[in-house]
């Protein structure tokens, strides 16, 4: 039987080196309880890589009940902190994350967290809400996801296509933003097309998938 969230947080805080911390992370994200979301937080700003990548799938597994422990403990003096931040927001796809979602591909340093926003800003959960309302966030998805396309780093413009393409998956075709996001492949994928050959043949099996209607 497991142990109860609080023996499980204590382990957490008691663990005396990198394996110890964790070990107690992967334990504590294992329980996926609530209670736990705001020690996985904490987890981030370690300096513990493997720590970081057990809290955020920790975070990703609790999914809408993470994203208020997210967004009121973000460090900006943290870096690191920031970064698997936006993992586990972008992971979860709640539209509270929308905002950090596009500062991070606009703004941060990392290619890597620029690419893990890309993946997000294509991937957030909108259809509980208006249908006004998910055309209004999916077209600030497509911006921020159009001006992404420019990234200086190839990995962050093939996130870019994928994103492009699970946005464009779920816009009705009437949608004003819709012809934009198709000429943003189709400018990836055509003659020349991106710098970067993977680049061109993503943006390409996104075109694919999206005039057959699939997804994936």
């Amino acid at each position: 039987m497991a142990a109860e969230p609080t023996e499980l947080i204590r382990a957490l805080r008691q663990a005396d080196s990198p394996m110890g911390l964790l070990l107690a992370t992967r334990q504590l994200a294992e329980a996926c309880h609530p209670g736990a979301a705001p020690s996985l937080v904490e987890v981030l700003g370690f300096n513990n890589p493997g720590a970081a990548v057990a809290a955020v799938d920790g975070l990703i597994a609790l999914g809408e009940q993470a994203v208020e422990p997210l967004l009121a403990n973000l460090d900006d003096h943290n870096y690191g902190a920031r970064a698997w931040a936006v993992r586990a927001l972008a992971g979860i796809g709640d539209v509270r994350g929308l905002e950090l979602l596009e500062s991070a591909l606009a703004c941060d340093i990392g290619p890597s967290v620029r690419r893990a926003a890309a993946r997000g800003l294509g991937q957030l959960r909108l259809d509980a809400l208006p249908r006004s309302e998910q055309t209004r966030l999916r077209q600030r998805c497509l911006d921020a996801l159009l001006a992404g396309g420019g990234d200086g780093e190839w990995v962050v413009r093939y996130a870019v296509a994928v994103g492009l393409e699970q946005l464009l998956l779920g816009m009705d075709r009437a949608e004003p933003g819709h012809r934009s996001g198709l000429k943003a492949l189709q400018e990836l994928a055509g003659e020349p097309g991106d710098d970067t050959p993977v680049v061109r043949l993503r943006a390409g099996l996104a075109l694919s998938r999206l005039a057959g209607g699939a997804g994936g």
